[in-house]
């Protein structure tokens, strides 16, 4: 903390005061406010309190620049003495601020040097946040879909029952729309349980081809070690001429050998959802064992589930109003949750969302 400004005493303006002063007179003022200012900046301990002082006796109105008005009114005689006077008593007033200002510098530089501490040594590392493992998943499958002409499209999480069931020709009996199945808001809404909704959407304003990934969080009434009431989702769409059902195999198989960084294989089992015909659950060959070796993850049948695919159903297509006899496609979904757990051999899918920061820094 500075110390105290000394403001320096009021001197009468030339023009007011009724006896002029002589040469000496206005010498010795002018020394005397030059000792004033010694003694004025000798407690101050700040650079700015220093310059305001300053200021205050050598600035325009100064109580040196004050007493230099009387110049005009001595005899010629005097003037040149008063002059010299002056410039003394400025220059030493100037030569004091700067001896000061010095003695300040000097004693900082004192106290970083004698320091106990070494300065010079790195501060003390704090920990850094980083994209949950799912996040990572997930913008990894877009690069891997991406490779083959894929784009990310994105959607509401919550739904009507027109684009979540209806518009995938889902039946009204259908398990899935019964609210053991899933979260209603209302007769209407609900929270998407899948983002095949993004499917429909994306075909409504757009005409062939058509050639998107949809990741997104989606909701089911399911919760145990390998469910979760919420999960991530990434499906695919492609719809053009000629798509063919090799084409689905060739887009997922390519996809397992870039995720896992593996020649896997993978097979397709014949299997029933309302908007794919044909349609199939997708296997792969089991990553934590030696082709049907008692594993705990495929149970020694070689084969691990991974999603289900299958060729656009024509009604989906009524839908969008997109011509069946002209176009076909095909759509496959996953869940981020169980690749993540099937490539680093996680055996619980609640780790993911518990915040366990023991878990989150292993990825």
């Amino acid at each position: 903390m500075g110390g105290i400004v000394r403001v320096p005493r009021a001197l009468p303006e030339a023009s007011k005061e009724s006896d002029p002063m002589t040469g000496s007179e206005l010498a010795l003022r002018l020394e005397a406010l030059g000792e004033e200012f010694a003694q004025a900046i000798a407690p101050l301990s700040s650079e700015q309190d220093i310059r305001t002082t300053q200021a205050q006796f050598l600035g325009k109105k100064g109580s040196v620049s004050a007493l230099m008005k009387w110049m005009g009114k001595l005899p010629p005689n005097d003037r040149r003495a008063a002059g010299a006077t002056f410039n003394r008593v400025k220059d030493a007033i100037a030569g004091a601020a700067t001896a000061k200002l010095k003695s300040l510098d000097d004693a900082a530089l004192e106290a970083d040097l004698s320091r106990t501490e070494d300065v010079s040594l790195p501060g003390r590392p704090r920990p850094r946040g980083h994209v949950h493992l799912i996040t990572q998943i997930r913008d990894e499958a877009i690069g891997i879909f991406a490779e083959l002409g894929f784009e990310a499209a994105i959607g509401p999480q919550i739904e009507t029952d027109f684009y979540n069931f209806e518009a995938l020709a889902m039946p009204a009996d259908h398990p899935a729309r019964d609210d053991q199945d899933s979260f209603y808001f209302s007769d209407k809404i609900v929270l998407r349980t899948h983002t095949s909704p993004v499917q429909i959407r994306t075909m409504e304003r757009s005409e062939p081809p058509v050639r998107i990934i949809a990741p997104g969080v989606v909701y089911r009434r399911d919760d145990d070690p390998t469910h979760s009431p919420m999960f991530t989702q990434i499906e695919g769409l492609l719809v053009d001429r000629g798509v063919r059902f090799s084409d689905l195999k060739g887009v997922l198989l390519h996809f397992v050998h870039r995720y896992f960084e593996r020649d896997l294989e993978i097979r397709f089992r014949p299997s029933y959802f309302p908007f794919v015909e044909p349609g199939a659950e997708v296997d792969m060959e089991c990553v934590f064992c030696k082709r049907g070796e008692s594993c705990r993850v495929c149970k020694g049948t070689r084969w691990v589930e991974i999603g289900g695919a299958g060729m656009v159903d024509p009604d989906v297509f009524a839908f969008v109003n997109y011509d069946p006899e002209e176009f076909t496609g095909f759509a496959f979904g996953m869940g981020l949750e169980r690749m993540a757990m099937l490539r680093h051999g996680i055996n619980d899918i609640s780790y993911y969302y518990t915040g366990d920061v023991r878990f989150l820094r292993q990825f």
